[in-house]
């Protein structure tokens, strides 16, 4: 079964005002990257670039590709993590 791919909003897309759960979410994503930045920066790695955006609609992925690192614990793509473990999620909101 194929899935359609999200993509970005033309800049000139109006932006629909978001919810409350979508504040709670932009807010808990943003207070994880804080945490886990300051890690990351005690650990002399570089600042995460990543942009924190609203999710689009979300599909589930096949049953094969589903816990893909439990099945592959040595990662993929060569990609060996940063050695730095990710702060514990808080309630802080």
């Amino acid at each position: 079964m194929r899935y359609p791919i999200a993509k970005p909003l033309p800049h000139h897309f109006p932006r629909q005002r978001q919810n409350r759960s979508q504040r709670v979410q932009r807010q808990a994503a943003e207070g994880s990257l804080r945490r886990y930045q300051t890690k990351l920066l005690d650990a002399g790695r570089q600042a995460i670039t990543t942009e924190i955006l609203a999710a689009p609609e979300f599909y589930y992925a096949e049953d094969y590709h589903q816990q893909y690192v439990a099945k592959n614990p040595s990662g993929y793509c060569g990609l060996g993590g940063t050695g730095v473990a990710c702060p514990a999620v808080t309630t802080e909101v």
